[in-house]
């Protein structure tokens, strides 16, 4: 399993079964998790510190041009001008930070699987 955790505790986990050593068959799990609090002893800076700092010091490399978003938003326009004509779908919405729509499950529990819980950074240090 390889779990890519992107904010706001940026971390890279993997953990898959190999043959232990020896002349015996055991397959033992490993655990290779890396975090960058962990290993470097500070968080990264959040996506904003980035761009306000580059601003800061006039680097606008990671900044669009006015016309690249202009350009942008008359795409994105174009696409909800058509959706507020259309009619109200009943769509799975779900709240910032849960594990998603009931829905999400469902296409699982339909093929007699389930979603695997990935637990949470803080949940792992022993948290919630």
């Amino acid at each position: 399993m390889l779990v890519l955790r992107i904010q706001p505790a940026e971390s890279i986990q993997m953990n898959f079964d190999a043959k232990v050593p020896g002349p015996t068959m055991g397959v033992g799990t490993v655990n290779m998790d890396f975090s960058y609090e962990d290993y470097f002893g500070n968080k990264p800076a959040t996506g904003y510190e980035t761009l306000i700092y580059d601003c800061m010091n006039g680097d606008a490399t990671l900044y669009k041009h006015a016309d690249t978003v202009e350009k942008g938003w008359e795409i994105v326009q174009s696409v909800m001008d058509i959706w507020a004509a259309l009619p109200q779908r009943d769509f799975p919405n779900y709240a910032a930070g849960t594990w998603g729509p009931s829905a999400a499950g469902d296409l699982f529990k339909n093929d007699g699987r389930l979603w695997r819980r990935i637990r949470t950074p803080s949940e792992e240090k022993g948290g919630e």
